[in-house]
């Protein structure tokens, strides 16, 4: 089973860029976008031709054009929730959560911190309010998939240049505090654990030719519990793959 995760940022800007001949050719099993910005009718045909091979699950906020998740499913989740139940996060369509018996995935799209220090009091809250949540179903006995844009780099290695980015949000030492906080309580970074020591971003600024010069940020993450690490088969970035400021990220699990 391979599962992606993909900050679009913009539903319609990554459908012109070629997203359906991109799911022709990596065809996953199931692929959870972030940042789509746009409604069901706004991407009109492409949503019709979406849902002939998937089931298609949307999530957009009260906010138009901002923020919103979808998730893409060969599959039909058990249960599928929008939102973990706290209208103050629940409101800019950041979640979607899906059952598939064996493990529980949750799709999310973390808030950014740079605009304001109200914005990285919101983040802060989103983050601790996720791993509340995420911790009770682990505590229920399920299994636990967690993915998207986390809008932090965690350790030195994720990100270009760690010492002039230490006092901007992405990078801040209370942000990868939390990052800490969240693999001591038992959920693993799956790309981080297979891949030690590779140095590979999935986030660059559209200014400077930051892509092309490889200046970079690693902030789009698959996590699992623990436990269930031994199902993970192989965990990957698509560096290659164009169409927005990120790339896609993702796993192969043997379930």
């Amino acid at each position: 089973m391979m599962i992606l995760s993909w900050n679009v940022n913009g539903m319609r800007a990554v459908i012109r860029n070629g997203f359906i001949r991109f799911l022709e050719r990596i065809d996953p099993d199931i692929i959870g976008l972030q940042e789509i910005k746009a409604t069901k009718d706004q991407i009109g045909l492409a949503y019709s031709m979406l849902e002939e091979k998937y089931n298609v699950y949307w999530n957009m906020g009260e906010r138009k054009g901002y923020s919103g998740v979808a998730l893409l499913s060969k599959d039909e989740p058990n249960i599928v929730e929008y939102g973990i139940g706290i209208k103050e996060f629940d409101r800019e369509g950041r979640i979607i959560e899906a059952d598939y018996g064996k493990f529980i995935l949750l799709n999310v799209y973390f808030p950014n911190g740079k605009m304001s220090e109200e914005r990285l009091n919101y983040k802060l809250k989103f983050y601790d309010a996720m791993l509340k949540h995420i911790s009770k179903l682990r505590d229920k006995g399920r299994h636990v998939v967690i993915m998207g844009d986390f809008n932090t780099a965690h350790n030195e290695i994720d990100l270009k240049n760690p010492k002039a980015n230490e006092k901007y949000s992405g990078f801040l030492p209370i942000e990868r505090k939390w990052m800490d906080r969240f693999v001591e309580e038992g959920f693993v970074d799956t790309f981080r654990e297979m891949h030690p020591r590779e140095i590979k971003y999935s986030w660059w600024s559209y200014r400077f030719n930051a892509r092309m010069k490889n200046i970079g940020w690693r902030i789009d993450y698959v996590f699992v519990d623990k436990e269930f690490m031994k199902y993970v088969q192989e965990a990957f970035i698509l560096t290659d793959v164009m169409g927005s400021d990120h790339c896609p990220v993702g796993i192969k699990l043997i379930v």
